[in-house]
């Protein structure tokens, strides 16, 4: 975790500012001679909607997909738990999802995936170096992508990989998050944190916990919502970050019935 915090300290003041007119170029195909090679040995962090449309995929519960494909690490200086993709057990340690073609799951591959070559820092980041939002390019030196004859812009660029979904459910997750609760210093207590984990990454349980136990007996739910919870994962994942923001922040998100 350090190494990561050191990394995005490199990032905020050496890397070049881009926003979305700015120009680069990249190309990554089957012909290109590190195809695949920036898949093997690298970290992914996933969020709550990476794991949702992954498990979709895989037509497996949230539960397996968890089981099979992830692992928490664990660091002290976490305020909730984060979520990665485990890496084949092979020499390369390689991407579970990647075969001789390339992502046998491109179609619902994980957000850091589709952003690449791009990296993004929010106002959250660059704030104190005096700065909203900016992208940058990433450096990876395996990636021999950089080199094709490919234009795009920035905006061009998120629109091609479908990133727009991805982000609009991100920035809902750091909502949640890097909350000013944490801001604080406070932690949040096991239950709590489990209750975090279950919302955020297991949403087939949070799906039995809204509807197997006296849940919508205590809370006042709308009928219409109900209905689209039941069925949709996004959806529950929306209502699911109301109810963290409820139970573990105290904010007036949910209404209690008399």
């Amino acid at each position: 975790m350090d190494e990561i915090e050191n990394l995005k300290e490199i990032i905020l003041k050496e890397y070049p500012r881009l926003n979305k007119e700015s120009k680069f170029k990249f190309s990554c195909h089957k012909g290109i001679s590190c195809f695949n090679k920036c898949c093997s040995d690298v970290n992914i962090f996933l969020t709550p909607y990476d794991v949702i449309r992954l498990k979709t995929r895989l037509n497996i519960s949230s539960q397996e997909f968890l089981d099979k494909y992830t692992f928490l690490p664990i660091d002290e200086k976490q305020n909730h738990p984060v979520v990665m993709l485990k890496m084949e057990s092979d020499e390369n340690k390689s991407c579970p999802f990647v075969g001789d073609n390339g992502c046998t799951v491109y179609e619902d591959r994980p957000w850091s995936c589709r952003m690449f070559p791009l990296g993004v820092a929010s106002p959250k980041d660059a704030g104190k170096h005096g700065e909203g939002e900016f992208y940058f390019i990433l450096q990876e030196p395996v990636c021999k992508g950089y080199e094709e004859n490919k234009d795009w812009t920035v905006a061009k660029w998120i629109s091609d990989q479908s990133i727009e979904e991805y982000t609009e459910m991100g920035e809902l997750f750091k909502d949640i998050s890097l909350h000013d609760y944490f801001k604080k210093g406070k932690q949040l207590e096991p239950a709590k944190q489990e209750m975090f984990y279950t919302v955020c990454f297991n949403i087939d349980k949070f799906r039995e916990f809204v509807f197997e136990s006296s849940f919508l007996k205590r809370f006042i739910v709308d009928e219409k919502i109900i209905g689209r919870i039941r069925e949709d994962d996004k959806e529950l994942l929306i209502f699911g970050f109301n109810w963290l923001r409820y139970c573990l922040f105290g904010e007036e998100t949910m209404k209690v019935k008399k």
